[in-house]
């Protein structure tokens, strides 16, 4: 018999005893506003510039542990200090959303892709659910309609991508539609929330799933064939996971065993073929057809990568029972537990060589944030318990 309350015990002490703690302690910026997030190995700032993903992402975790968790006072100080830094100072005219602020608040890159849309929609819904308040239940609106109105186009004029030639959509955009739709479900009618996640679920398990293969494509062709090009054989292991485990919350509200069963298998056919048999790991980056890939860091092993196959599996387990999802979580907990937490100074580390060997010693940066490392904890306490 396994030892789920164990398992989930320990989960919820390295959320709670620190990895919140770690945030709480360095992260908020008392003076200017919003979240320091380029922290050391020890917590102490090396670059106080304001990534809007990560901001919006702090926010969102701070209030999903008031309205989820408990109702601690300093959770919900946090969660208001950012986001009223970010109503101030988040957005251009036209209410899209910027990539980066200086430390006071101004604007440094533009609003060049929709993702920091998405997480503004997700952190101000969830502040709007704990506060009250309406003007953030206002702007977790517009972010979201946003969202809608540019995902057919999600860099704009800031495609760098000359029009026509080749057109390809990108497995992000419904991915991350089909989990901010699910947090988004108490401020949007019932039938309008039906369709968007009908037609995200269809989407992904249709034109980004290879059904001989198994795998999650990053990138296809509109129609959702193929394209023989670095981007068009890209696999992105932790993307392909993460979406699974967004696509299983879905099924498993509408009691839909069969697409259940069938994210499950995609997760288990990523996993094989992402799995480093060599130095243990899974790689950041592979091509479909074994080519080399475009991007230098693709044998990196990356935190979030880790941490959204333990959610995956340890859902997938509790979903289904099946004995191939508890041999795999048993590997990828083992693997990552050994390697990214840092039981020393606190937090996990993000950023691994193909070894398994810390690269970068950093606990936050432009890229890692108060977001993978407690949400993942959180879902998998909660999956064993409920085990």
């Amino acid at each position: 018999m396994q030892d789920f309350k164990s398992l989930a015990n320990q989960y919820k002490t390295a959320l709670l005893q620190d990895v919140i703690p770690f945030w709480e302690k360095y992260s908020i910026d008392w003076e200017q506003g919003g979240y320091f997030t380029c922290l050391d190995r020890a917590g102490q700032v090396f670059d106080t510039d304001k990534f809007i993903w990560l901001q919006n992402r702090q926010v969102w975790v701070f209030s999903m542990l008031y309205h989820q968790l408990e109702q601690r006072d300093n959770w919900l100080k946090i969660a208001a200090h950012g986001a009223n830094f970010l109503a101030q100072h988040g957005r251009d005219a036209e209410g899209n959303w910027y990539f980066a602020l200086d430390r006071a608040g101004n604007p440094l890159v533009q609003p060049y892709n929709i993702f920091s849309d998405c997480f503004a929609a997700m952190a101000f819904s969830k502040y709007a659910l704990i506060s009250g308040e309406e003007w953030a239940r206002e702007v977790a609106l517009q972010a979201y309609n946003n969202v809608l109105r540019r995902k057919d186009n999600p860099k704009g004029q800031y495609s760098k991508a000359y029009p026509g030639t080749r057109s390809m959509k990108s497995l992000a955009v419904p991915m991350i539609l089909a989990n901010l739709s699910l947090e988004m479900d108490w401020l949007l009618a019932s039938d309008r929330l039906d369709a968007i996640l009908d037609a995200t679920v269809q989407e992904v398990m249709t034109d980004f799933l290879d059904p001989e293969r198994g795998l999650m494509f990053e990138n296809v062709a509109p129609d959702g064939s193929h394209l023989n090009c670095f981007d068009g054989r890209l696999i992105n292991p932790g993307h392909g996971i993460e979406a699974m485990w967004f696509i299983m919350e879905i099924a498993d509200r509408r009691q839909d065993t069969q697409t259940i069963q069938r994210a499950v298998d995609v997760v288990l056919n990523i996993l094989n073929f992402a799995w480093d048999s060599e130095y243990g790991g899974l790689y950041y980056f592979m091509d479909a057809e074994g080519q080399p890939p475009q991007q230098l860091e693709w044998d990196q092993k990356l935190w979030w990568v880790h941490l959204e196959s333990l959610v995956a599996l340890a859902m997938g387990y509790r979903l289904t029972g099946r004995e191939d999802c508890w041999d795999w979580y048993q590997k990828l907990h083992d693997y990552a537990w050994s390697r990214f937490a840092d039981p020393e100074y606190g937090e996990w580390f993000g950023y691994l060589n193909r070894r398994g060997e810390v690269l970068l010693h950093l606990k936050g940066g432009k890229w890692k944030g108060c977001f993978h490392v407690p949400r993942a904890l959180y879902l998998c306490w909660k999956q064993f318990a409920a085990l």
